[in-house]
């Protein structure tokens, strides 16, 4: 059983791929924070703005990966569905959580690949990742033990206080691109410019900025 909070098409918002059109799959559930307010104080994840409880309207619950991949597929534009899989440009399924890797396992990402998906996962890197991912993002949070130490790209939002979430402790891992995203709320302008700054004096690292949200899309 899958228990999706929510599928929706957009346009990714952040990191190496953002501007690209993909279906984003929002399985219910963290193992860093329940989501409900109540528990916020006790949460390893302290910051997180994403609502990941249960399953809304747009979500469900799949009793295959079969099942799984065509709820998926059915949020694909339909024009661009032929023969069962998505088609135009290169169609991109993102699995995000919550904690997506409590739940994704090799034959979700089969099946979503039978129709035609890459498949990408926003992960924070607690649990090991299943075979056959195309891209995988790890946003490391303070607190929480690292499992996945290589992947495509290392998003870590900045600032965070504790001395094991600062950018120099992760820059001798595997990924392909190291990037900064600037922590939201009150002080969304003052980690903006901070966030920039240690870009601009380590260019090893990159600005991810959270371009959905100054579009108000998902």
């Amino acid at each position: 059983m899958y228990t999706v909070k929510e599928i929706f098409y957009t346009l990714q918002g952040e990191g190496t791929n953002a501007g690209r059109p993909a279906v984003f799959c929002r399985f219910a559930g963290c193992n860093l924070w329940t989501g409900r307010e109540r528990d916020r104080h006790r949460a390893v994840c302290t910051f997180c703005d994403t609502d990941f409880v249960g399953v809304g309207p747009d979500g469900g619950r799949f009793g295959s990966a079969e099942d799984l991949a065509e709820a998926v597929l059915s949020r694909w534009p339909g024009d661009w569905v032929r023969g069962g899989r998505a088609v135009g440009g290169r169609p991109l399924v993102v699995c995000t959580g919550g904690e997506p890797l409590l739940q994704l396992d090799a034959a979700a990402v089969g099946a979503l690949h039978e129709r035609g998906f890459e498949v990408a996962v926003e992960t924070n890197g607690t649990q090991p990742a299943p075979p056959g991912l195309d891209h995988v993002c790890v946003s490391p949070k303070a607190g929480a033990p690292l499992v996945l130490r290589s992947g495509t790209e290392l998003k870590l939002v900045y600032p965070q206080r504790e001395p094991e979430a600062q950018p120099e402790r992760f820059v001798d891992l595997e990924f392909r691109h190291f990037l900064l995203q600037p922590m939201d709320g009150p002080d969304v302008a003052e980690n903006t410019k901070r966030a920039l700054d240690y870009c601009l004096a380590d260019p090893r690292w990159r600005l991810s900025v959270q371009t959905h949200k100054a579009l108000g899309i998902r």
